[in-house]
């Protein structure tokens, strides 16, 4: 018995390291790669298609959260964001850089792209190019979103559009450097 316990120890290990099954979830747990597969896919079309193509037709559960900050969101709420970054960026193309999936969560590293030519989300058309990278966490319920957390380059993306305004320098009247400046 001792011996068929250390050689289903030993499969179940090779299992983990394949990917199968996560290193603290064993078979009995009923945990199995599909599902976890299924819920990478699910949150990869969020980029794919909805902000990329503009194909908003990704499942998401009927009681969605969002968290953005310190704002809690609606699914109305975040489709109307979405489609407001694709109305200020036409050509937003978003490149999911790494995904990491454990139960029912996925982690999303990404990479946004594109030209701010039209408005949208509040932002007037600058013309300018912009890249900004973020991460957003997906829980899943049922093969559909019910929560996310998504942190991003707000401040670079504000950066880059130009629309921080910068420090005014004082001119030094001795004919030394401006104030603040070495």
């Amino acid at each position: 018995m001792k011996t068929c316990n250390i050689l289903l120890s030993a499969i179940a290990t090779v299992v983990a390291i394949a990917g199968v099954i996560p290193c603290e979830a064993t078979a009995s747990d009923g945990v199995h790669a599909e599902p976890v597969e299924l819920n990478k896919s699910i949150t990869r079309r969020v980029y794919e298609e909805g902000l990329n193509q503009g194909r908003f037709e990704v499942p998401y559960s009927a009681d969605f959260v969002g968290h953005g900050g310190r704002a809690t969101f609606t699914h109305a709420d975040g489709m109307a964001e979405a489609k407001g970054w694709r109305k200020a960026f036409p050509d937003l193309k978003i490149t999911v850089d790494k995904q990491v999936a454990e139960r029912d969560l996925v982690a999303v590293r990404w990479t946004a792209r594109g030209t701010n030519t039209g408005s949208g989300n509040g932002i007037p058309a600058t013309g300018r190019a912009v890249q900004i990278a973020g991460t957003t966490l997906f829980r899943m319920a049922d093969g559909r979103i019910a929560e996310e957390w998504t942190c991003a380059d707000s401040l670079g993306l504000m950066k880059q559009l130009g629309m921080l305004a910068t420090p005014a320098t004082t001119p030094a009247t001795d004919g030394s450097s401006p104030a603040g400046v070495p």
